[in-house]
């Protein structure tokens, strides 16, 4: 039998000796870190197998329905195992949840009525909730349908603006949304304690205000989630991390009880609400991809972790930087040109496993204000669970780097990204190793 030689393969693998040898000096200083977040990992994987235990998860639960759906006893149970690691009422847990926009805006949309307004106390929302929200005009927006909009923004340190938000707060704010995760911003992801923060002084002022949280990218993070700390919704999508990059589609939201329903009956309809909604065949992947959510999250954490670092000692900007705690699985690197952004998308796709001869091209994708590139050769198209990069074609010139469904998979991506660069003449590696 041959030797076992990693440098060897990483160099069939397309990663030239000097690259290699970078890597494995940034990996060898993460062991302690990566240590700690298999703890969480487990806590929360324990939370999971705890949680199926109490709903009694049998095999009829992973049989699907077709038709209408009655009595779906997995798609039942399955929402109560999501209600009972969230610490919730009730919980919304379904195929027919086409995306995560498709989640937050159900769940605006069947909690506010016409003359109410949406508060945004974390400055602007995602871009592709802007023509949810009427921001920019789109058919069918909140706008459209007399809901008022006013958001906040947060200081210039990244805090919140506790009088601008205590003076937005009026008798029409019915909901307020507050996203975890930065998005396509350069803003620091919130942590579940500081979201705690924010809902209880908001609370504290409007004790009837909702108050949803956007948990995109967040969830299996920490060993809380935001419902732990006075969230009446957290909103999220099964191609991300609860899914644990098995679910093929779907989204979820979690809550108060009569917040949920209202979801339900906006998504089916009123009469039939949570009754109707077959699962077709698809629940072993949900159950199987939520039992392994927690460890592929700590895998994606791994792999963004691992970038910070490799990325900041080459004189990049990130966030969170290289020593910061994280709340989310997604790693913003500055390139501030766009040869830059685009070649750390080359970098991801060609250390894909699906699509890595495509070479990824930027185009106007729907929902955003500028064209957009997008790596992500994924066995679930536009998974962002598994290894994945984006950024819009605008100044800053940021990536958002994130996925990884296991560590030594993120950790070859990333040293992919950084061969396409030094290949471009991007990064300048002579000396690599001497970092």
């Amino acid at each position: 039998m041959s030797e076992f030689n990693k440098a060897k393969m990483f160099e069939k693998m397309g990663i030239s000796a000097d690259v290699y040898e970078y890597g494995e000096m940034i990996c060898n200083s993460l062991k302690e870190r990566f240590e700690r977040i298999d703890q969480v990992a487990e806590y929360n994987q324990l939370k999971v197998i705890n949680a199926m235990q109490k709903a009694q998860v049998q095999e009829a639960c992973l049989m699907g329905t077709t038709g209408y759906g009655y009595n779906d006893l997995g798609r039942d149970t399955l929402e109560k195992v999501y209600a009972d690691i969230f610490h919730t009422e009730d919980a919304l847990v379904r195929p027919q949840i086409t995306c995560g926009t498709h989640a937050l805006a159900l769940a605006l949309m069947s909690n506010l009525r016409p003359g109410d307004e949406l508060l945004s106390p974390v400055g602007k929302p995602y871009d592709t909730l802007e023509e949810v929200i009427g921001i920019r005009p789109s058919k069918g927006s909140l706008a459209e349908y007399g809901i008022s909009y006013k958001q906040v923004d947060l200081l210039e340190d990244g805090g919140f603006d506790y009088d601008g938000i205590e003076k937005a707060l009026n008798s029409k704010t019915k909901l307020v949304t507050i996203q975890r995760s930065k998005g396509y911003q350069t803003r620091p992801t919130l942590s579940v304690e500081r979201i705690g923060e924010l809902i209880s002084f908001i609370k504290e002022r409007r004790p009837d205000v909702l108050v949803m949280v956007d948990n995109c990218y967040g969830e299996f993070v920490e060993t809380i989630e935001p419902t732990d700390v006075g969230a009446d919704m957290v909103v999220g999508s099964l191609i991300k991390n609860p899914g644990g990059g098995l679910a093929p589609i779907g989204g979820y939201i979690a809550g108060k009880k009569e917040c949920v329903e209202n979801a339900a009956y906006r998504l089916t309809s009123p009469g039939l609400g949570k009754e109707v909604g077959a699962s077709l065949g698809i629940l072993p992947q949900f159950y199987q991809g939520l039992f392994l959510a927690p460890i592929v999250v700590a895998s994606a954490l791994k792999g963004a972790i691992f970038a910070a670092n490799l990325y900041e000692r080459l004189g990049y900007s990130c966030l969170p930087n290289a020593t910061e705690d994280r709340f989310d699985i997604i790693q913003a690197i500055t390139f501030g040109t766009e040869d830059g952004l685009v070649g750390f998308c080359e970098g991801i796709q060609s250390g894909s496993p699906v699509d890595s001869f495509v070479t990824p091209e930027p185009w106007p994708m729907p929902g955003y204000d500028s064209n957009v590139i997008m790596a992500a050769g994924n066995f679930v198209s536009g998974s962002s669970i598994e290894l994945s990069a984006d950024g819009p074609l605008k100044p800053p010139y940021a990536v958002y780097f994130q996925g990884g469904l296991t560590f030594p998979h993120a950790k070859y991506g990333i040293l992919k990204t950084v061969q396409a660069l030094k290949d471009k003449g991007v990064i300048d590696t002579v000396n690599l190793k001497n970092k």
